[in-house]
């Protein structure tokens, strides 16, 4: 077990591996497990970072919080955690609400990142039904404030992501803590949040946009789209949905470690 500390929280954080840097950022539910199966693939060849979030689990916070800049705090921890490992620049992977902090590490912090693969980040302002995903998201935090944690849970993922998503996302352990700092400083906060497009547009380079097969037509899906076109990028899809380093992960791992090769020279 392995902690940093950084301004406002203790970071938990594991290496695994050699080789080039690699770090893994995740959405919801904030924890480094959800990517188990793929640090396994991919620590025969890269040094495979991974970790908890502040708020999440293991990485505890420790004073004030400004959640009015929550965003730019966590893509600091990020652009903290890869100076702490003296490995940078590093490759970066985000998904979903790790893709939006991975965005913003890159536009705050582009010397610590040599390339970005941004996972169907929730990036509603770039859709144009994007008002109607935003009053879904408030009206699902109602829910959550009336009903609880799990009612809010099933109407959002059944409205938001492919059937083989929403079937794990069902079964999955639940862990109301976790569950309860998400939607009270995550749900409605980071969708609507305003990517720095011209930042990211001077590296457009450095970033390969991806999403899940099984995901077209979900927003998140869409809104990976609309990022490719607004960078001039290619969209890579890999296999399964919003989490098909879940669902999928043997073949979601291969394909993202295929990826990952070509981004090392």
């Amino acid at each position: 077990m392995s902690t940093l500390e950084v301004d406002g929280a203790r970071l938990y954080y594991e290496t695994h591996g050699s080789g080039p840097l690699t770090v893994l950022i995740t959405g919801a539910p904030g924890v480094a497990e959800v990517y188990r199966e793929v640090v396994q693939h991919l620590g025969g060849r890269h040094t495979v970072a991974v970790y908890d979030r502040r708020g999440f689990s293991r990485s505890h916070l420790d004073g004030p919080q400004d959640y009015d800049r929550r965003l730019r705090t966590d893509a600091d921890d990020v652009g903290c955690l890869i100076e702490h490992l003296g490995l940078g620049p590093a490759i970066v992977f985000g998904a979903s609400s790790g893709a939006t902090v991975a965005l913003e590490l890159l536009a705050r912090h582009p010397s610590t990142v040599r390339t970005l693969i941004p996972y169907e980040p929730p990036a509603l302002r770039l859709l144009p039904d994007g008002d109607k995903w935003e009053d879904f998201f408030s009206e699902v935090y109602d829910l959550y404030r009336l009903e609880g944690i799990e009612p809010a849970m099933k109407t959002f993922r059944e409205r938001t992501f492919a059937p083989s998503d929403h079937r794990h996302m069902a079964r999955a352990p639940r862990n109301d803590a976790n569950a309860a700092y998400w939607f009270e400083h995550e749900l409605r906060q980071y969708p609507p949040a305003a990517l720095d497009l011209t930042a990211l547009a001077a590296h457009a380079d450095r970033i390969v946009p991806a999403a899940g097969r099984e995901s077209q037509g979900y927003p998140c899906h869409r809104a990976a789209v609309e990022l490719a076109g607004r960078l001039s990028r290619d969209l890579f899809e890999l296999p399964g949905g919003h989490i098909g380093f879940v669902t999928d992960a043997p073949r979601f791992a291969a394909e993202l470690g295929r990826l990952l090769a070509g981004t090392v020279s």
